[in-house]
Parts: structure tokens; sequence; C-alpha cells
């Protein structure tokens, strides 16, 4: 298994590519979209959180994504000595009405077809998304990890309407008229998903990209109205067999399956990474279970993280992790200080497998 970081747009730099070599780190996960235009309470580095109005503007609707800027964005990753593994989300700019069926769905279903194109040409193996309408919102922050660290979690479900002109969290039309995002029902968001993996995976497969699907954080069956897709393991099976292709992955994100209230952790994480589907990892721990739970710091949560990767180890997996979120530490640099922390944690225990083999029972 190969050791990553994940870094936001505006942390692609050399300082943070420095700091991830320093750290041990191999590969990097990256995000595009920019999430931190309304200047969110929590600082530029650490993970957005947002209130109803959502984590910011979404970007320029005419302006994908092209090959030449992700190739030069590769090129210079790699002189940092790091591999690109992935880019996570689509800016809902491009695609809100595939998610929402939308009168410019077909538009926007070719939008996403010229990325994935350009991330292929680029020579970037994955691409990481989100399929949901309400995205990833209804959680808050406090001092809740050991010793007072800032950390993520959530308190109870946000059921309040979302606005016309948001999508997934974000804002796309800035002057849509009053009223709020139509309900969908859940078998109408499955069926949107399934257009959408029969029009994209061809395209994915012929440019040598793996769509990589993250399970609803936080994992609730509704989300300000809306339903969510895989808000339990058993759901991530149903998308699996929506489409055979190995391009059709998962973007397999611990901590949000343990804050689920179905399932064993250790059982769901042998189950999927039996599948060769997994795109990448993300690792997390977390106490409690969805709607009432906190992110911990990797050794002091529910889930044993040592077991979890051992188990992935014993099945083959041989992918990129990155620490997906972290408690901020108290210090002049906490984003900086909890990844490394998390990133020395994840190199030791890797290095324990190593030494002891792959064993043959991983569970």
């Amino acid at each position: 298994m190969k050791l990553g970081l994940g870094l936001y747009r505006h942390m692609l730099n050399r300082e943070n590519y420095q700091f991830a070599r320093q750290c041990g780190c191999t590969h990097l996960v990256i995000h595009l979209v920019d999430y931190f235009n309304l200047c969110h309470e929590t600082g530029l580095d650490n993970q957005p959180v947002g209130g109803t109005s959502g984590w910011g503007y979404a970007g320029d609707p005419d302006r994908l994504w092209t090959a030449e800027e992700l190739m030069a964005l590769r090129q210079e990753i790699n002189a940092a000595g790091l591999e690109l593994e992935a880019i996570e989300n689509f800016d809902p700019a491009h695609w809100h009405d595939v998610l929402l069926d939308g009168p410019r769905k077909a538009q926007q279903m070719e939008n996403v077809k010229t990325i994935i194109r350009n991330v292929g040409r680029a020579g970037i193996p994955v691409f990481g998304y989100n399929f949901s309408i309400a995205g990833v919102a209804g959680r808050t922050e406090g001092p809740w990890a050991r010793g007072g660290a800032l950390s993520v979690g959530m308190l109870e479900g946000d059921q309040t309407p979302m606005p016309a002109g948001m999508a997934w969290n974000m804002v796309y039309d800035r002057h849509a008229a009053g009223g709020v995002v139509p309900t969908a029902t859940p078998d109408q968001l499955w069926r949107r998903l399934q257009e959408f993996l029969e029009a994209v995976l061809p395209v994915a497969e012929e440019a040598g990209v793996t769509l990589a699907l993250h399970p609803d954080d936080p994992p609730v069956p509704v989300l300000r109205g809306q339903p969510r897709l895989v808000y339990q393991p058993r759901l991530y099976q149903r998308l699996l067999d929506l489409a055979p292709s190995e391009r059709n992955g998962m973007e397999f994100c611990v901590g949000t399956l343990a804050e689920m209230t179905e399932g064993d952790i250790y059982e769901v994480v042998d189950r999927y990474s039996r599948t060769g589907r997994i795109g990448y990892v993300h690792l997390r721990n977390v106490r409690g279970k969805a709607p009432d739970y906190r992110e911990t710091f990797l050794d002091d949560g529910d889930v044993d993280m040592l077991r979890v990767l051992r188990i992935l180890k014993g099945n083959g997996f041989g992918g990129v992790l990155i620490p997906d979120h972290t408690p901020q530490m108290t210090c002049a640099a906490p984003w900086h200080a909890g990844m490394a922390y998390a990133l020395g944690y994840m190199r030791a225990a890797l290095q324990q497998l190593e030494q002891e083999g792959t064993p043959c029972d991983a569970t």
C-alpha cells in the first residue's frame, strides 16, 4: 500500500509538496473545487463545514479543467517527487443538473465526459466523486478530540430545505428565483446514478480512468430533505451491481463506513477489499454512529486501524491510503501538525505490516 496526502486547490504549492514528502508520502489526491470562497470559520486548511448557506460558490460553468492544465499540474507534482493519484470531486457548476435531473442535464453529462477524457490524457488514474444532491452538510465542529483538539462531528441531521440554485452543498446560481430544490425519491436518485454511469463509464474505460464513488457523509438516509445513496455498507454493493466494469469503483472512506448504523466495519472492509474495485482509501477514525458521532485521532476512536490495514493488505489492496480528515492540533500550524501525526501513525502501521508479512487470515 502507498501513503498519500489530500490537498485542497489553494494548498497545491511547493511547501505542501515538501511537507508530504517529509512525512513519507509518495502520492497526492487533490481537490480542484474551491470550497472556501465564503471564508469559513474553520480556516483555509481544515476541512470545510459550512452552515445552511453551503460551502461557497461553485466555479465557472463555461470553464472545464483542460488536459493541458492537468498535465502541467501533474508534472509540477512529479517534479516534487510525488505521483498524482486522483482528483476528488466535480465542480457543481459543471454537473448540477446531472444530480438534479435538470434542463441542462444532457449538456452537463458531456461536461463530465470531457473532464474524464482530459483526466485520462493527463495520466491521472482515478477520479473520486460523490453523487449526492445535498452533499456533505449538517456537520459541526468542537473541541471533541483527545486533549480538546478541534474536531468535526454530527449532532443531529440537518433537514433545512435547500434553496433553489444550490446543489452538492454549493451555490451554482446566485440569482436563482425563490423556492427550494424539489425533493427526489431514493429510486429517482439511483436512476440518475445509473444514467450517469451508463453515459460516462464507456468514456472512463477508454480514458483509463477509474470512477470512485464516495459513500454519503454524513451517512443518514435523508439530509436537507433529500435522499442519500450509500448510507449503509450494503448499498455499496448496489453501486457495484449497476455496472460490472472495473472502472466503476469505490472511494473507500473507512470513517464514513464506521459511522453507519449497520454492519461490522471489519467485515465491511474485508468484503469490499476482496472485490478489487477500491480506487483509493480514506482513513479516518470516529466515535459514535450517525447521526451522533465525532471524528478522532486515528489511534483513539472506535476502529482498530491496524486491523483495518491488515485486512486490506491480506486481501491484496496495493493502492493509495490518505488521512481523510484529522483533528486540528493546538499549535501555530494546526492542520500540518494533525496531518503529520496521522501520516506518522499510518507509516508506522504500514512498516509493522511489512515486518509481519501478509497474514493468512486477514480477519
